[in-house]
C-alpha cells in the first residue's frame, strides 16, 4: 500500500514535469503560448512601469548580477521594515507585536534567499499584512530570481561569442506572470476545496484550543511551487487547516517537485535533450534511493528506538498520512530545498532523519530549489567533466564550451562555500555559551538538531528538526550571514561563469571530446556528487544521527 502511492506520486511528477517544462521553455523564449492573449498586455504594461517602452534590452553578465543584488537588497529592506512595524499597520486582527530586529533581519534574509527558515510560529508572530503582502510576495520573487540566474547559466552554454546573458527583469516578469501565478491560483483553489483556510478572520479559541485563521491557502500554494517552504502556520503542512485530506496531501506532494523537475526538461528543450536526460536520471535516481531509505528506516527501525516489538514510529506523524506519506513528503521537501513538513522530523528515527539532512548537505541538487537546484547540479557536471578530462587526457568541454581555469574557480566557489560555512556556523553554535538550554534533547540527538538547523539554513532549505530554538540573537545573526552567503555567492559565481562561457566559441565535437550524454557519464557524475558533496559532512553525521542510532535505547 505504501509503495504504490509513492510510485503514483513520483510518476505524476515525472509526467507533469515534461509538459510543464516544455511550456516554460516556450514562455522564457518569448514564444506565443495559450495564455499570451490575456497576459501579453499585462507583461508589456509591467515593462512600461519599469521605464521601458518595449521589451528591455539584454544585459551583460555584470549588469545581470547588479540587477539581482539591487532587487534582493530592496526586497530585504522592505520585508524587514514591515515586520518591525507590523503592529501599527492594517490587517492585524490578532494584535501581534512588532518583530525584534534580529528576528526581522533573519526572517527577511530567509525569504529573500528562498530559504524560508522560520524561528517563529506564523499564526502568533506575524500579522496578516506581513504574511500576504511581504512574505508571500517574496515567495514569488525569490523563486523567480533563481530561475533568472538559471536562464543566464543556460544561455552561457547555448550562445556563441555573446556579450549578453539575457535581461533579469524580463526573466522574472515572464516566469512570475506565466508560470508561478497561474499554477498558484489552480493549487490554491484545489486546497480551499479540500478545507484549507483562506479568510481574514482573527484566530479564535474553542474549548481552549486555538483555531488559526487568515489568508493562508494563497501562501501555501506558492511556498510549495516556489521551493520556499515557509508556512503560514508553525506546524506547516502537518496543520489540519493546511493539509486536511489525502487529496490535498497528494496535490501538495506533486507541487513540491513539479517546477524543479520541469526546469530540467526546459534545459533539454533549450540546450540538449540527451544531456538533460542524464541529469534528470541522476536526480531521479538519488531521489528514489532517498525515499526508499527514509521509508524503510521509519517502518522498521522504530522498534530499535522504542524497544516495542512491531513499533512503527508513528510519533510526530499525522495519522491521515501515516508513515509512508510522511517519509515521502519530508524526503521530497529536503531534496527540493522546499523545507515544508507534514510531520515532526525531530520524531523521525535517527537514520530516517539522516537522509533528509544528507539531501540538504549534498547542496540541494536532487532537483533542488526552483532554478538553484539545476544550476547547482550543473556546477557538479562541470566538475565531473573537468576531473574526467584530467583522468583520461581529454579536453574538458561541456556542450561545446571549453572549461578553463577561471570557470573551475567559479565552480569550486559554488560547490565548496556552502559546506564550509555550514560546518563553521554549526561549530560556532555548538560552542556558544548556554546553547544547551535551546535544545529539547542532549547528546547525539541534540547535536543533530543543531547540525540539521544550520544545514537547512546553509543550503537554503528552511526545514527544522523542531527541537532547536532558533529564535535567539546569536542564531539569528549567524543564520542571516549564512543564508545570504550560501544563496548569493554560488548564484553570482554561476552567472559570472556563464557570462564567461557565453563569450567563447562553440567547439566542434572531435575524437578527444568526452561524451556527456551517456550512462557512463551519469555514473561518473553520481560518484563525484557523493565524493565531494557527502564526504564533507561524514564526520559531523557520525557525531550526530549515526551516533544517535548506535546509542538509542
Amino acid at each position: 500500500m505504501i509503495w504504490w502511492r509513492d510510485v503514483m506520486i513520483i510518476g505524476l511528477i515525472v509526467g507533469l514535469s515534461i509538459s510543464v517544462g516544455r511550456y516554460i521553455a516556450a514562455v522564457m523564449a518569448g514564444k506565443k503560448v495559450w495564455l499570451s492573449a490575456v497576459l501579453k498586455p499585462v507583461e508589456k504594461r509591467i515593462y512600461r512601469i519599469l521605464g521601458y517602452q518595449d521589451t528591455p534590452a539584454e544585459m551583460s553578465g555584470r549588469q545581470f548580477v547588479l540587477a539581482i543584488v539591487v532587487f534582493s537588497l530592496m526586497s530585504l529592506f522592505v520585508v524587514m521594515g514591515v515586520l518591525m512595524t507590523q503592529q501599527w499597520l492594517p490587517f492585524n486582527p490578532n494584535h501581534v507585536h512588532n518583530v525584534p530586529w534580529d528576528l526581522a533581519l533573519n526572517t527577511a534574509m530567509s525569504f529573500v534567499t528562498n530559504t524560508d527558515w522560520q524561528a517563529y510560529s506564523g499564526e502568533t508572530a506575524m500579522s496578516y499584512l506581513s504574511q500576504f503582502a511581504v512574505l508571500t510576495t517574496q515567495n514569488f520573487a525569490s523563486a523567480a530570481v533563481g530561475v533568472a540566474a538559471l536562464l543566464a547559466v543556460i544561455r552561457g552554454f547555448s550562445r556563441k561569442e555573446s556579450q549578453t546573458v539575457g535581461n533579469f527583469w524580463v526573466d522574472i516578469t515572464r516566469f512570475t506572470l506565466y508560470v508561478l501565478v497561474p499554477l498558484s491560483m489552480v493549487l490554491t483553489l484545489l486546497m480551499v476545496s479540500q478545507g484549507a483556510v483562506q479568510n481574514f478572520a482573527p484566530n479564535h479559541a474553542v474549548q481552549g484550543i486555538l483555531l488559526p485563521s487568515g489568508p493562508a491557502s494563497s501562501q501555501f500554494a506558492i511556498l510549495l511551487l516556489g521551493s520556499n517552504g515557509g508556512g503560514f502556520f508553525g506546524a506547516n503542512a502537518a496543520a489540519l487547516f493546511h493539509n486536511p485530506t489525502g487529496l490535498s496531501n497528494l496535490c501538495e506532494s506533486v507541487a513540491i517537485v513539479l517546477l524543479p523537475a520541469a526546469l530540467v526538461v526546459m534545459f533539454g528543450q533549450m540546450v540538449g535533450r540527451r544531456q538533460a536526460m542524464v541529469i534528470y536520471a541522476v536526480m531521479l535516481g538519488l531521489l528514489e534511493l532517498a525515499v526508499i531509505d527514509t521509508t524503510l528506516s521509519e517502518l522498521y527501525l522504530g522498534q530499535h528506538v522504542t524497544g516495542v516489538a512491531g513499533s512503527t514510529a508513528l510519533e510526530g506523524k499525522n495519522v491521515v498520512n501515516g508513515i509512508g506519506l510522511s517519509a515521502l513528503w519530508n524526503t521530497l521537501s529536503t531534496a527540493v530545498s522546499n523545507g515544508s513538513v507534514n510531520a515532526s522530523l525531530d520524531s523521525f528515527t535517527p537514520l530516517g532523519g539522516l537522509i533528509p539532512m544528507l539531501l540538504m548537505q549534498l547542496g540541494e541538487i536532487v532537483f533542488g530549489g526552483v532554478g538553484s537546484g539545476l544550476y547547482g547540479m550543473l556546477s557538479f557536471v562541470l566538475l565531473t567533466v573537468f576531473i574526467s578530462g584530467l583522468m583520461v587526457g581529454r579536453t574538458p568541454e561541456y556542450l561545446g564550451k571549453k572549461i578553463a581555469a577561471y570557470d573551475m574557480k567559479m565552480v569550486a566557489l559554488a560547490i565548496l562555500l556552502p559546506p564550509v560555512l555550514t560546518l563553521v556556523s554549526t561549530g560556532i553554535a555548538v560552542s556558544w555559551p548556554g546553547i544547551r538550554s535551546s535544545l529539547t534533547n542532549t547528546g547525539a540527538h541534540g547535536f543533530s538538531e543543531i547540525l540539521y538547523g544550520f544545514s537547512s539554513m546553509g543550503n537554503n532549505n528552511g526545514s527544522s528538526f523542531a527541537g532547536f530554538n532558533g529564535d535567539q540573537p546569536m542564531v539569528n545573526v549567524v543564520g542571516t550571514v549564512l543564508m545570504g552567503c550560501t544563496r548569493f555567492v554560488p548564484l553570482l559565481a554561476m552567472v559570472y561563469l556563464e557570462a564567461n562561457l557565453a563569450k567563447k566559441k562553440q567547439m566542434a565535437i572531435s575524437s578527444g571530446t568526452l561524451r556527456t550524454d551517456t550512462g557512463l557519464f551519469a555514473v561518473l557524475l553520481l560518484v563525484i556528487i557523493l565524493l565531494i558533496g557527502a564526504l564533507n559532512f561524514v564526520p559531523a553525521l557520525i557525531l550526530g544521527p549515526i551516533a544517535d542510532f548506535l546509542t538509542a535505547r
